[in-house]
């Protein structure tokens, strides 16, 4: 197995001017060498946050992105919560950096005051966090990963990367029973959602990717909206609109272990100003995949919140139809998150299409399943993973669907383990005990594909 039959090469990725894959002495486009653990559920991947955040001294660097961030979401218990853990490493002395999507009204139900209380209330601390509007007009960024170095200790740098935002809805564990700090979704998930998601924990040399990556973020010049609107009203508030200078970045940390990882992003072909580190956008998210997908030839296993595009599924489509042997199981909400009367529709209407395509590619070889616990409560499916023949892996911020291949910010972690016989079957999953599979097939939710009935040998059933 060559990497280069799996990964980008530098030139496959399409945009020459980001430092990810000219900053190795080797010009490599991806590490080796590294640790990747899957954590799954926020009630993993929360503690686990919190003991390494505590773990930070004076000097030491945290860096976060985010698309919505609750200061009172908490990490692990009373006296966790977000704002506070962030608030008591700045007042330590370690350096906080965060970008944080500076999103639309509250009245569309997205998340401007809760992410403006989370940069007020760091700030205030001595940390920095800036409400970030550098996108194209209606997208969103949407990645959500946290760099933690240690410059004197390079041997407890980690990166955290994947689908979980540091706010309301996320702490679920393998029960299933919702965040006790909910927010409402559409009804058929009830009063605290049942919430499936996945991030990973990095240790290696990628670590330095993906703060590379923030670094070219956090020093775009453009200013941080466009909005003559707000820029007046942040000058009135005082609000921090310019990003203080980062320190240099350390070397990254040294191997420790036996996956190689690539990092992948989405960056829209931005108006009027593009990227300095992405003047014509980046599609590296989409040509990963398309490139991984043209080996594909026993399973495409899926866990995304969307699956919607046609045009973005075409690939799988593809790649069902040129391997007669290839399936694909996927594992997605029963009902989209927003249930209004034109939302249901239109997103029904995205998935509908979306799987059709699919089903005509694969006919009996596609099965999609929805998620419920054991009191029979629907399990809203948010985690963004893809693994094809146990030998690539993708886990990221980005979800099946246009939106995140073309123009909203994401960013994704490509992993292959260097001990890997892609012979040797595994089984996919990591759902937890406390869900079960279940075909498609409720009211108002996608129609279950034809032939297929709970599929016994998946964990979780």
């Amino acid at each position: 197995m060559e990497l280069t039959d799996w990964l980008l090469t530098p030139g496959e990725r399409g945009n020459s001017a980001t430092r990810l894959d000219s900053r190795r002495p080797d010009r490599a486009a991806w590490s080796y060498g590294n640790v990747v653990r899957p954590l799954i559920h926020g009630a993993t991947y929360f503690p686990a946050l919190l003991t390494a955040i505590r773990a930070q001294r004076a000097g030491d660097l945290l860096l976060f992105t985010d698309w919505r961030g609750d200061p009172d979401e908490r990490l692990d218990g009373p006296g966790s919560e977000v704002g506070t853990v962030l608030s008591e490493a700045a007042e330590r002395g370690v350096i906080v950096k965060g970008l944080v999507w500076r999103s639309h009204l509250d009245s569309f139900q997205f998340s401007e005051a809760e992410n403006r209380h989370l940069g007020a209330e760091i700030e205030a601390a001595g940390g920095e966090c800036l409400l970030d509007m550098r996108v194209r007009p209606g997208g969103s960024h949407h990645q959500k990963f946290v760099v933690l170095r240690h410059p004197d200790r390079p041997e407890r740098d980690i990166a955290f990367v994947g689908g979980i935002d540091l706010c309301h809805n996320r702490h679920d564990d393998a029960s299933h029973r919702g965040d006790p700090q909910s927010l409402a979704i559409a009804d058929a998930y009830g009063p605290h959602p049942p919430w499936h998601d996945v991030q990973l924990a990095l240790r290696g040399p990628a670590v330095g990717d993906i703060e590379a990556g923030f670094r070219e973020r956090w020093n775009d010049p453009a200013p941080l909206t466009r909005s003559p609107l707000v820029r007046l009203r942040e000058l009135a508030h005082g609000e921090d609109t310019e990003a203080d200078p980062l320190p240099p970045q350390p070397p990254d940390p040294a191997p420790c272990g036996t996956h190689t990882l690539q990092v992948l992003r989405t960056y829209p072909n931005r108006l009027l100003r593009g990227y300095d580190f992405a003047p014509d956008g980046e599609r590296s998210i989409a040509r990963g995949y398309r490139k991984a997908l043209r080996r594909a030839r026993a399973l495409i296993y899926l866990e995304d919140q969307y699956l919607w595009s046609p045009h973005v599924v075409e690939c799988f489509a593809e790649a069902l139809r040129a391997n007669s042997g290839l399936r694909l199981i996927a594992v997605i909400p029963a009902f989209p998150e927003q249930a209004g009367r034109l939302t249901l529709p239109m997103n029904l209407i995205g998935r509908i299409t979306a799987l059709d395509r699919l089903r005509r590619a694969g006919g009996g070889r596609v099965a999609v399943y929805g998620l419920e616990n054991h009191a029979g409560t629907p399990v809203y499916v948010h985690a963004k993973v893809c693994v094809i023949d146990d030998v690539w892996a993708s886990v990221g911020s980005d979800n099946i669907n246009l939106r995140s291949w073309t123009h909203d910010s994401e960013l994704t972690c490509a992993v292959l383990d260097e001990t890997t016989d892609p012979r040797e079957p595994r089984d996919p999953g990591g759902l937890g005990d406390g869900a079960r599979l279940r075909p498609e097939s409720a009211p108002g939710a996608l129609p279950r594909a034809p032939g297929h009935g709970v599929p016994q040998n998946l964990p979780g059933t």
